[in-house]
């Protein structure tokens, strides 16, 4: 994975709250077995009409918000299903970092494991950022992991917390794999020590 250390995008909204798993990524489009191309079915029954028209009222869809790559949502994001192909889309589509007051637990924990920042702020905080990203066409959003802090060009400036492990996860750019290989030359002297026992 990159590394994320900060940020600086456009800020996408998705005005609902319990956005789940299958609205994320349908159930249909879990088929492929790679890591990408699901960005293309990210909200999908949102984005779209049953005839495959776009959905022009789907914020998402505005011409505005293209190219965003902070997501703003409201309580209890990704809850459902525990299918992991819903961070796989949100990265793939471009998003990075997701804002939301709260988050469902393997949800949130996959967002790490796959590069994604997912940021908890209080549903005062989240409105804030609703109002101005309304107000302001193209509004950015500074996100700055090292020092765990949200800014904007409008003199916003927002802490987030963060647990210490996941944030070094990020920042280094490690997934389990990569955690696991830091130890490379401990496993490896392990593996030495076990063959020569079993030679005996």
């Amino acid at each position: 994975m990159e590394p994320f250390k900060q940020l600086t995008g456009i800020v996408a909204p998705v005005d609902r709250v319990n956005v789940d798993t299958d609205a994320i990524i349908p159930k249909q489009f879990l088929k492929r077995i790679e890591r990408t191309g699901f960005g293309q079915f990210l909200f999908f029954e949102w984005r779209f009409h049953e005839n495959g028209d776009i959905n022009n009222e789907f914020e998402m869809n505005k011409p505005r918000y293209q190219g965003a790559s902070v997501l703003i949502s409201r309580a209890n994001f990704g809850c459902g299903s525990s299918r992991e192909h819903a961070p796989w889309a949100i990265l793939d589509y471009g998003f990075k970092c997701v804002i939301a007051p709260s988050f469902a637990d393997i949800f949130y924990n996959n967002c790490f494991k796959n590069g994604i920042l997912p940021i908890k702020l209080s549903e005062e905080q989240v409105e804030e950022l609703f109002q101005r990203t309304a107000a302001h066409e193209g509004y950015e959003l500074s996100v700055d992991l090292e020092n765990k802090k949200i800014i904007d060009k409008h003199g916003l400036e927002i802490a987030f917390d963060l647990d210490e492990h996941r944030r070094q996860f990020l920042l280094q750019g490690l997934d389990d794999i990569g955690l696991t290989l830091q130890h490379e030359a401990e496993i490896a002297a392990y593996e030495e020590k076990h063959q020569a026992r079993l030679a005996y």
